[in-house]
């Protein structure tokens, strides 16, 4: 297996740095080794890690660490974009949150990018018709992470779900590439009808924290939303909307609000 790993890592340089902070690690706290060495060292590949990882957070009385891992195993297989966007969410959490000084961080600590990657799992099952197993990781997420991302959703790369508490994205809703957002977000819809019901967000968007996005509207590319804002409307490209309910205050301020993280408005009053 160490030879596996060490010849995967030559060709992937996310995990093989992702591995060499792994050695770090084990030398300067030696008492999580174990947690170690069983996430990251013993494993070949970032999807072999993640899931692992998975598993063992999922696993309960209802359902075997060993079912959970031949599932994502086999998601991971199937369908390379899931590794590919587990790379990209996993970069972007580093380079957007000043508190993740490694890149192994969020693979064993930060419940957002685990949150994320268990949902990719669950998107694959529901793609492939196996909707009350999809259901079932829905639950485990929701339980363990208190994120609630439902499984027919769909959702971009270079994702950074930042704190993640109460996250809620709908069955329709539709994330692009780059987003990022912050705790207690709501991708929700706005009564009981079916259809399609849940906003559509743009790539490059930041959403700040505690704001909810209603219906089925579309917040456009390169937008803001300030923090604890409602939004019930469509919102053009590279704006800033804020306030209950959202009104467009200004420009987005940059070409990519998402990546610079930028959370004030002109005025230098907070977006959250």
């Amino acid at each position: 297996m160490a030879y596996e790993a060490q010849s995967v890592t030559r060709l992937d340089p996310v995990w093989s740095r992702i591995a060499g902070e792994a050695q770090d690690a084990v030398v300067t706290e030696p008492l999580l080794g174990g947690m170690i060495h069983s996430s990251i060292l013993h494993h070949p590949s970032i999807e072999r890690a993640l899931s692992f990882r998975i598993s063992m957070k999922l696993a309960s009385d209802e359902m075997s660490e060993q079912i959970l891992r031949e599932i994502a195993d086999e998601a991971f297989l199937a369908d390379p974009g899931i590794g590919e966007a587990a790379r990209a969410d996993l970069v972007a959490v580093y380079e957007r949150d000043p508190a993740c000084e490694r890149l192994m961080h969020p693979i064993l600590f930060f419940k957002g990018y685990q949150a994320l990657q268990a949902y990719r799992v669950g998107h694959w099952l529901w793609m492939q018709g196996r909707r009350d197993f999809a259901r079932f990781i829905q639950m485990r997420v929701s339980e363990e992470f208190g994120i609630d991302i439902h499984p027919g959703a769909r959702i971009g790369k270079g994702i950074m779900i930042d704190h993640a508490h109460s996250i809620v994205i709908g069955e329709t809703a539709v994330v692009g590439d780059n987003v990022s957002m912050l705790h207690s977000v709501t991708l929700g819809g706005t009564g009981k009808s079916d259809g399609d019901r849940h906003p559509k967000i743009g790539s490059g968007v930041l959403i700040g924290a505690g704001a909810k996005v209603l219906g089925n509207i579309t917040i456009g590319h390169c937008s803001r939303i300030a923090a604890g804002s409602v939004v019930l409307e469509d919102v053009p490209d590279m704006k800033t909307v804020a306030g209950v309910p959202a009104r467009i205050v200004g420009e987005a301020g940059c070409s990519q609000p998402s990546v610079m993280m930028d959370h004030l408005l002109a005025g230098r009053d907070p977006l959250g």
